[in-house]
Formats: structure tokens, C-alpha cells, sequence
């Protein structure tokens, strides 16, 4: 019999949960990779920075 290629550090584990844990790594092992999510970019910001604004603006302004 060859080397094991998992092996209990501490304590005792049962071949079945030796088994659950094999299982579980080639699962995770066999996944694919999710899709690099994409930023939305958005043409303008959301609010101003007022040092970038004009100096004056009308009392009756909207903007």
C-alpha cells in the first residue's frame, strides 16, 4: 500500500469522513471559476464637487 495522499494531523477520523472531505475538495477543485464581474461605469458622478463648479449661480437656478 502506497502513502496516503490525506492525512489526519490530530485525532481520529473515519474512512467515511476522510471520504466527505476528498469529496468535497475534488469538488472544489473541479468548479469553474466565476466571470470577472464587470464595473458599470457611470458617465457622471452622482453629486458635484463644488471646487469645480462655477462661482456664481442664480438663486433661481435648477442646477
Amino acid at each position: 500500500m502506497s502513502t496516503p495522499d490525506i492525512r489526519v494531523e490530530k485525532g481520529h477520523a473515519e474512512p467515511e469522513e476522510v471520504a466527505a472531505l476528498t469529496a468535497l475538495l475534488l469538488a472544489r477543485a473541479a468548479a469553474q471559476p466565476l466571470p470577472a464581474a464587470t464595473h458599470r461605469v457611470r458617465a457622471r458622478a452622482g453629486w458635484r464637487r463644488l471646487e469645480r463648479e462655477p462661482g456664481f449661480r442664480a438663486p433661481h437656478s435648477w442646477h
